[in-house]
């Protein structure tokens, strides 16, 4: 627990303050006080953590879990995104300068009528990329006539089309004609790729002795996917014979959860799913105030266990006192339920089916104002 002295210091006096410190003895030690912060911290964490499985679940399967971790999102300052992307963008070049492992790469061959693929054993998979045909290189060599047929375009960078130097297979066009007509041509052709095909989704799954394996879908090939699979690159219009290119390390079982802990975008199986143990010094205001809110509850109910040694009348005849430590048990329980319910329902209006009915609501009173906006005249 990553708590300053000035923070401690700051709460246990605030919690001796509220129940009658220093008029009254508090029969608490700061090492007790500590505990049940500890205790505070790990309740908050754990129905805020629940709250994310509960509702986000489906948004975490394939993704980089240190940034859709919304209960980590909620505590911190700030969702901090950008140092995230340098980060992989950092390891997919070869900078590597925040981390250990060398970051690898290979591919597996689309397969029509194949979805499920098998990555070896001994790997970690950091990252899994969709490659669409490489559209410049079509662009570049699609030179006899048509577009995506892996013998189309071009025809003014390669011989054999029409104002290329004549009907014969020279390249002099390539020479004479500028550069730029092949970005031009490749950008179309990325475009049309995107028109006639299906896109792809992706989950991981574990296999047999190690492995791992890759599920694309819709399947490939299949009646739901589009083209000819025709062409002189490898099937080129439809997704046969493309690479599905994946990032990942190399492990071994005695150095899997070092790789792990110090690779936090590793893609994980959903019995893996890491959440992020929140610490204090990482939340902000509003949520200190809950925690500060969730441990006062918890030192009054401890601190009433500790006076209910005694109960009743105790003392001399002459000072004769009464404890009433149940008052403090019953004080610390409504105060835990209030702030849970308090939290409860921030979250519940943080929630997707909130976000959307308050969307829908906006959109609703913005038509009906608009309804009664006077139309404008034409003045000449």
């Amino acid at each position: 627990m990553s708590v300053s002295i000035e923070e401690r210091e700051k709460l246990f006096r605030q919690f001796r303050h509220s129940v009658g410190a220093p008029i009254r003895q508090i029969e608490l030690t700061d090492e007790q006080l500590c505990t049940l912060l500890e205790i505070s911290i790990e309740d908050y964490a754990q129905y805020v953590q629940e709250w994310l499985i509960e509702h986000q679940w489906q948004s975490l399967l394939g993704h980089n879990l240190d940034t859709t971790d919304m209960a980590f999102a909620l505590s911190v300052r700030s969702f901090d995104f950008m140092t995230q992307y340098t980060y992989a963008y950092s390891k997919q070049v070869g900078l590597q300068s925040n981390g250990p492992w060398e970051l690898k790469k290979d591919y597996v061959e689309i397969e029509a009528g194949r979805q499920v693929y098998t990555i070896p054993a001994g790997r970690e998979v950091n990252e899994v990329l969709w490659i669409t045909p490489p559209a410049t290189s079509q662009a570049l060599l699609a030179n006899y006539g048509g577009i995506d047929y892996g013998f189309g375009g071009g025809f003014a960078q390669v011989g054999g089309g029409v104002g290329t130097g004549g009907p014969g297979f020279s390249r002099m066009g390539y020479y004479i004609a500028p550069a730029f007509d092949i970005l031009l041509t490749a950008a179309d052709m990325n475009l049309k790729n995107r028109i006639v095909r299906s896109e792809l989704v992706h989950k991981i799954t574990a296999g047999p002795n190690g492995t791992k394996l890759l599920h694309l879908m819709s399947t490939p090939g299949s009646k739901l996917s589009f083209g000819q699979g025709i062409g002189g690159v490898g099937s080129s219009i439809n997704m046969t014979g493309c690479q599905v290119w994946y990032h990942y390390y190399d492990t071994t079982p005695e150095n899997v959860d070092q790789c792990r802990q110090d690779n936090p975008d590793i893609i994980k199986m959903p019995n893996q799913v890491p959440l992020a143990k929140l610490d204090y010094a990482d939340f902000n205001e509003p949520t200190k105030t809950l925690i500060r809110q969730l441990f006062i509850a918890e030192a009054k109910r401890a601190l009433g266990r500790t006076r209910g040694k005694f109960g009743g009348i105790v003392g001399p005849p002459e000072a004769e006192r009464t404890m009433d430590y149940e008052t403090l048990i019953s004080e610390g329980n409504e105060e835990k339920k209030a702030v849970l319910e308090r939290l409860e329902a921030r979250l519940l209006r943080l929630s997707s089916t909130s976000q959307l009915e308050r969307g829908a609501k906006e959109a609703t009173d913005l038509n009906t104002a608009m309804k009664y906006r006077p139309l404008g005249f034409w003045v000449y």
